[in-house]
């Protein structure tokens, strides 16, 4: 189903200078002098990211109604705290296909193989001081990656914890504010709402992204 409205890309405000202040290990920081109208410059800092995919990972145990998903607990320094999340990662491998690298994430943080792949949701995380977004997948048919054949899991990630969450009780434990992650909130609810028309509102795993 299409609507008559929606985000869209616009060319037309040209950058008229822009230069990079600062260089991070994950992101950099820009400066940009933008004409947002004829005779009228404004300069905006932003954060130049290089975006992120995120899987909203489910299975069904006893068939539709028992959906549950895998939520990981990581620190993140920060915000001091230690976060629920789906499994999610950086697009930091060069000229990656998003897919590709949904499905090694899911791999190395989950050690979970999927079968059935569709888009949940693309999202702008922070759109007023960031460029990041983040493409969240619902994968499906689930197995899990042979031992042998498992990530070695490093810094916060070696700590990482995994629990099979009804979806229902994640859904509520958004509303009760226990669950901050912004790409788990929006997967969460992303995925309930899906759930509602019966998985018939997903979009191909290769649809068009707006980033």
């Amino acid at each position: 189903m299409t609507h008559d409205f929606g985000d869209r890309p616009d060319p037309s405000r040209a950058v008229v200078a822009a230069r990079t202040i600062h260089r991070g290990h994950v992101f950099d920081l820009r400066v940009e002098e933008v004409e947002l109208r004829p005779g009228e410059v404004v300069t905006r800092e932003f954060v130049d990211h290089p975006g992120a995919v995120g899987i909203l990972a489910l299975r069904q145990p006893t068939g539709p109604g028992s959906e549950e998903v895998l939520l990981l607990d990581q620190y993140r320094h920060p915000v001091r705290a230690v976060l629920w999340e789906v499994p999610a990662g950086l697009l930091d491998v060069a000229d990656e296909d998003p897919l590709v690298a949904a499905q090694r994430e899911l791999a190395e943080e989950a050690d979970l193989y999927a079968e059935r792949w569709d888009v949940l949701v693309d999202v702008f995380t922070t759109p007023g001081g960031s460029n990041e977004s983040i493409r969240i997948y619902l994968a499906r048919d689930l197995r899990e990656v042979p031992e042998a054949h498992r990530h070695a899991r490093t810094a916060e990630e070696q700590d990482m914890t995994a629990r099979w969450v009804s979806l229902d009780a994640a859904v509520a434990a958004v509303h009760a504010g226990q669950l901050h992650n912004p790409a788990t909130v929006v997967a969460l609810l992303a995925g309930a709402s899906a759930r509602v028309q019966d998985w018939t509102n997903l979009r191909d795993a290769q649809a068009p992204w707006l980033r």
